[in-house]
């Protein structure tokens, strides 16, 4: 199971590594929200949470939805600016029906990698992200329905948002961070000039490597190869105005590999330049019985899902394709070992993987399905 973006035909210079002040802010508000994702960030997360003024507190947790579970597109830019400032701007000059639809991508949908209308305009789909909302809490649900029923007036708010976050706390990241990120960036564009691609993808992440392959009728084809607990398809030329890969290096990313390929996006990929090391291992005979509770490949993609928020079980049954019979048995499984917790939330009853247990089974397997 992987991700795969076929670049047969694209000159190297159109494979660009670059920073993004607004994909850094995304991935900070994803640790301050998802602690259990990032071990090593966890004095970080502490004091900046606790530093934090009740309202812009307030208003993250009502906006969560788009970077707690899976990152919105709207956070991962094929063209970042220098500052987060043009980052935003260039957020602005979208339209909103294309702004909606790009917020709500999510990469445990089943229709992320199909064309699909926006919610403005479509009923079926405004539905489908208001059920999805609610699932996530009151805040969330409110949030959902201010975009949809007033996107201009939320994107006011949502970038007045950003730049509180700029001034409370990511100003000073970014000093920070920014220029670690663009020595790595330049670092990834000379070893791509002069090595070439297949060794600047192994320098980037052990998960990404060049493959060469050939169909039934013998055409050629080239393609990254992301190594996910996850499927998806797409080509650098899937806009055709502006094609090729955007690679963005983030600090605060580990051990994420997030990857935007919506249909008729620029594929984007955002990998974390260090890895810090997670605690030992559990006991063998409790490693054995939690992985004997792991043998079944669909529980595997549970777990990925799971680890990105909690979920029902009726939306893990539409995400895969399976019945909700069959979601609620692996549930049980996983349960049994102690893998995952439940909790009720009004009507919902909702999954999510315990990280810190997972942490316990080893790096590799918390790697891969955060990954």
């Amino acid at each position: 199971m992987a991700n795969v973006i076929d670049i047969t035909g694209l000159p190297p210079e159109r494979v660009v590594f670059t920073p993004s002040p607004l994909a850094e802010l995304g991935a900070a508000l994803h640790a301050l929200s998802e602690p259990g994702h990032h071990p090593g960030l966890h004095g970080w997360v502490t004091a900046t949470n606790a530093a934090l003024k009740t309202d812009l507190a307030d208003r993250l947790c009502e906006a969560d939805i788009l970077w707690r579970s899976s990152r919105s597109d709207i956070l991962l830019p094929a063209r970042p600016g220098a500052t987060l400032a043009e980052d935003l701007d260039e957020l602005d000059k979208i339209d909103d029906e294309r702004f909606v639809a790009a917020a709500f991508e999510i990469t445990c949908s089943p229709r992320y990698t199909r064309p699909t209308p926006s919610p403005l305009v479509d009923a079926g789909e405004r539905a489908r992200i208001r059920e999805m909302a609610a699932a996530r809490g009151p805040r969330q649900a409110a949030f959902t329905d201010r975009m949809l029923t007033d996107p201009d007036g939320l994107r006011v708010w949502l970038r007045r948002l950003f730049e509180d976050c700029e001034e409370a706390f990511f100003g000073d990241i970014w000093r920070r961070v920014g220029i670690q990120l663009a020595a790595d960036a330049r670092h990834k564009t000379e070893l791509l000039r002069r090595k070439g691609l297949a060794e600047t993808l192994s320098a980037t992440s052990r998960a990404l490597w060049l493959e060469d392959a050939q169909d039934r009728s013998g055409s050629g084809s080239t393609r990254i190869v992301l190594d996910k607990l996850a499927q998806g398809r797409t080509t650098a030329f899937a806009d055709p105005a502006d094609p090729g890969v955007t690679f963005l290096p983030t600090s605060f990313g580990w051990p994420h590999l997030v990857f935007a390929h919506a249909q008729g996006w620029r594929p984007v990929l955002q990998y974390p330049v260090a890895s810090p090391e997670l605690p030992a291992p559990a006991a063998l005979e409790l490693v054995q019985q939690r992985l004997e509770a792991l043998g079944h490949p669909m529980r595997m993609q549970l777990c990925r899902t799971l680890s990105r928020g909690p979920h029902s079980t009726g939306e893990l049954a539409e995400a895969f394709g399976i019945t909700s019979p069959e979601v609620s048995r692996h549930i049980a499984t996983l349960k049994k070992a102690g893998l995952i917790q439940t909790r009720r939330r009004g009507r919902y009853v909702l999954h999510q993987l315990d990280l810190q247990v997972v942490a316990r089974l080893g790096s590799d397997f918390l790697e891969g399905v955060l990954r």
